[in-house]
């Protein structure tokens, strides 16, 4: 399945103002960086990635739509997976894409 080209200019027009957001495919998506670290991504098996501390992992996983991101079958600390439904809206996708965003400026730049 490929991204969603919707939900991609969605994230887009979110981040147009951003500085330092490169665009890459990456997990069969097409994923947005800051500084070189991934923030969110339109997912390759559809809906969002979405990167954030690790230290929320357990608070975020109970948000609706909200799953762990599960890499060779281990769940991933700090990156979920928001299914299509749960980022239908600007309402639904914004809180996420500034979340991603903001934890991946928090980062040190990649080089």
């Amino acid at each position: 399945m490929a991204y969603d080209e919707d939900l991609a200019n969605r994230i887009r027009e979110l981040i147009a103002d951003a500085d330092g957001v490169s665009e890459h495919r990456m997990f069969g998506g097409l994923a947005f960086l800051v500084g070189g670290h991934m923030s969110v991504a339109a997912s390759g098996q559809g809906g969002l990635l979405v990167r954030f501390d690790p230290k929320e992992t357990d608070a975020l996983v109970g948000k609706p739509h909200a799953q762990p991101f599960v890499m060779r079958g281990k769940p991933m600390d700090g990156w979920l997976r928001v299914d299509a439904q749960g980022v239908r809206t600007k309402r639904q996708l914004e809180p996420w894409v500034k979340r991603g965003v903001t934890y991946a400026r928090s980062l040190p730049p990649k080089r």
